[in-house]
């Protein structure tokens, strides 16, 4: 099992590229499952979940090819075994995404309840009573969801649909499968993530009539079959966010390339409350630091908020700052996991509940330390880049999940890292 050995007190400087957004490719590898025609997506990063999810429509009969410069070919006319198996979707919770395309192509589908981190409970029951609501007939059985159009029907038909929750995923299934849906969809309470009006603009060029992506109401004119189309993954705002971070944390200066400010404004706005200076344009965010920083507090939310995502990240920022600081998590109840790693290099913190409470301390020291989820990877890395001599970060396939050779990324800047077997 690979583990990254950090050796704590380089200044990062110079300038990175900021990979496509995980949360934007997964559904729109799925979203390619809605046509018999080519689909050519561009600035997919090469993550183990995307492979996972090229393997899972791979065995559905999609011919999938990943190439060195981040294109990804699809082709899903040949698609005959409308199932997502467990063995395949187990480590991956975004596998739930295959069935609203699956459902409203082909009128049936067979998708394994999916797996991921252990964050804390991702229920997949908005996913089905929203699909329900639009005709679908959905059973869970052994493990699996089962779902079928009633008899007589060929298509999903368009219906109200409110979630009792902001979700993106589940905002991501129904606008998919209200692509190809009879009559009007109009989606309330649905997820702002910029991942949402980035998958609809790549089903609009498919020939999917979609408005107010990007709102809290979409609506969705269904037409009769999507076509072939080439898309471009938006960046990925919180691999940008954390290496912002990890820049404001060790007193750096860099550029990232390809970064969208206007995704990042909760984060940077602590950023720049904490002393931190930031400078964006188009397609490019700067951010540097020196000495110490002020803490700040913040509260995770839906989208504008603070992203749940760069929670983990922060802290770490905070653990080293001026000052005590309150982190309120109010998406997952277990996202608090990372605290007992960041105490095991010298941080200072109390759980209370949902808040955390840190008490920022001059200085870290190196320690092995434990990966538990995708985030917490990355808090970890931070940390190990301020903390004084070695540090050992165990079980990183949890940051293959989510970032693009991340210790490469960080060498390049000055960083003393390495993956060891």
């Amino acid at each position: 099992m690979d583990k990254l050995k950090i050796r704590g007190g380089k200044r990062l400087q110079g300038t990175l590229e900021v990979a496509g957004a995980k949360n934007a490719a997964l559904p729109e590898l799925c979203a390619a499952l809605l046509t018999a025609e080519p689909i050519t997506l561009s600035n997919v990063p090469r993550l183990q979940d995307v492979s996972t999810m090229l393997k899972l429509i791979r065995n559905m009969g999609v011919t999938a090819e990943h190439h060195d410069n981040g294109r990804v070919t699809l082709n899903a006319g040949g698609l005959n075994n409308p199932e997502a198996p467990y063995e395949l979707v187990k480590t991956m919770r975004a596998s739930v995404l295959a069935l609203g395309p699956l459902l409203a192509r082909f009128g049936h589908a067979k998708v394994s309840l999916p797996g991921g981190c252990a964050i804390g409970s991702r229920p997949v029951d908005q996913h089905i009573k929203g699909l329900q609501a639009m005709g679908a007939i959905i059973t869970v059985e052994h493990g699996y969801m089962l779902a079928s159009l009633p008899e007589g029907r060929t298509r999903l038909k368009g219906a109200h649909i409110t979630t009792d929750m902001v979700t993106v995923t589940g905002t991501e299934n129904f606008m998919m499968a209200a692509a190809l849906a009879e009559g009007e969809t109009v989606l309330e309470n649905a997820a702002q993530e910029p991942e949402i009006p980035d998958l609809a603009e790549m089903l609009i060029q498919m020939g999917a009539k979609i408005e107010g992506h990007g709102t809290r109401r979409i609506r969705i004119q269904g037409v009769e079959r999507l076509h072939g189309a080439q898309h471009q993954v938006v960046a990925d705002r919180i691999e940008a966010g954390t290496f912002l971070c990890a820049v404001a944390a060790t007193g750096g200066d860099v550029v990232l390339r390809h970064g969208r400010a206007d995704h990042l404004d909760a984060v940077i706005d602590k950023l720049r409350e904490a002393g931190a200076t930031i400078e964006d344009g188009e397609g490019f965010i700067r951010v540097k630091s020196e000495g110490r920083l002020k803490a700040q507090s913040f509260r995770t939310t839906e989208y504008p908020g603070f992203p749940t995502d760069m929670q983990a990240q922060f802290m770490a920022l905070n653990c080293i700052s001026q000052g005590a600081s309150k982190v309120t998590e109010t998406i997952f109840e277990n996202r608090f996991m990372h605290v007992n790693e960041l105490v095991r290099l010298g941080a200072h913190i109390q759980i209370d509940g949902k808040v955390s409470v840190i008490e920022g301390v001059e200085k870290l020291s190196g320690a092995t330390v434990m990966a538990t989820d995708l985030r917490a990877s990355a808090s970890l890395v931070i940390a190990g880049l301020v903390a004084e001599g070695e540090t050992i970060v165990d079980r990183i396939y949890h940051l293959d999940r989510g970032y693009d050779r991340m210790e490469l990324k960080l060498r390049g800047l000055g960083a003393d890292i390495e993956r060891v077997k």
